[in-house]
């Protein structure tokens, strides 16, 4: 047997290992950490394309350093990936190593102490108050547009995320109470308001709804066929509605949550609040919502903090001329 054989059975055989522990590991995080369908697919081709990359390089995952997750992360970058799918790329490679070394198939952790590049944060796209109501004026009363229209009130109203929207159901319904129960990321459910617009939406679609929904259909909107609505219909039917109404045509869902968000921050500048109704586990996550400068925070923390003290007028403008220099 040559060198050349040997080599590609030893390959084939490691491509074999990686192959059987990444299905593995997508295992333990869908079965034990409850992880999504959708994050699944997003692990396994990020493991997949880390694979490929090795390959072409004539490296071993098995002895993979930190030098060559750098560089793998450096070769993503300079090809124009955004940092946020860097961020998750580099959250797959960490899980998978540490699910390695816990399994006794790697000994070290290379995505240690690598970070992806740092490009600044997007400011997530919104909608302000008079667009908003001016896609909902602009539907008509159709049966379907009507549901279209509970959908939108409901994805504004509660800040949904577009899984959540299409996954209730009847019962999880109070809309004499104003309330909706959702189950979100990692299956945790929240109950959350629902405003009196959506409610009064919601209505008007529920005495339509039995148009469509074939017997024992528990989701609260329905397509054409009587079945649940999917996420692409959804997509495609608000991206019709928007560009109908002069706000283009790549409006997404997501960017109703987005607005909702801000929309509530900006009239209450409650944080902890925002964070609880869109169901982040971290608040720095929804700090992003944050259009409130350094001085505003400054006179909440001043008014409402017990240990905080009455700023003087010294410091009062020292801090002024911080903002003005960081406008400038």
């Amino acid at each position: 047997m040559t060198d050349e054989t040997t080599q590609a059975i030893r390959a084939a055989k490691g491509r074999a290992r990686f192959h059987a522990l990444v299905d593995e590991f997508l295992a333990v995080l869908a079965r034990e950490k409850n992880y999504s369908a959708h994050t699944i697919k997003s692990y396994r081709r990020d493991l997949l394309r880390f694979a490929g990359y090795l390959e072409a390089e004539g490296l071993d995952w098995g002895k993979v350093e930190a030098k060559h997750v750098r560089d793998y992360v450096a070769h993503r970058f300079t090809g124009g990936v955004a940092d946020r799918t860097l961020q998750r790329e580099l959250s797959s490679l960490r899980g998978f190593y540490r699910h390695c070394m816990a399994t006794g198939a790697a000994t070290c952790n290379p995505t240690l102490g690598v970070r992806p590049p740092r490009t600044g944060r997007k400011l997530p796209e919104t909608l302000t108050i008079e667009q908003v109501e001016s896609l909902l004026k602009s539907l008509s009363e159709d049966a379907l547009v009507m549901r279209d229209v509970a959908v939108i009130e409901l994805a504004y109203s509660s800040g949904l995320r577009l899984s959540e929207l299409v996954g209730v159901n009847l019962g999880d319904l109070d809309l004499d109470a104003g309330a909706v129960r959702v189950v979100g990321k990692g299956s945790k459910q929240r109950d959350l308001p629902v405003g009196r617009h959506a409610c009064r939406a919601i209505r008007c679609w529920l005495k339509l709804r039995t148009q469509f929904a074939r017997d024992g259909e528990e989701a609260l909107f329905v397509s054409r066929r009587g079945r649940r609505l999917s996420p692409r219909s959804v997509q495609k039917r608000l991206a019709e509605h928007a560009a109908r109404c002069g706000l283009g045509p790549r409006l997404h869902p997501h960017v109703l949550r987005h607005s909702f968000a801000s929309h509530l921050l900006e009239s209450s500048g409650d944080l902890r609040a925002v964070q609880e109704l869109l169901g982040h586990s971290n608040i720095g996550t929804t700090q992003i919502y944050t259009h409130l400068d350094f001085q505003h925070l400054a006179k909440v923390y001043d008014k409402a903090h017990p240990r905080a003290r009455r700023r003087s007028a010294k410091s009062r403008r020292r801090q002024r001329l911080y903002n003005e220099r960081s406008i400038s």
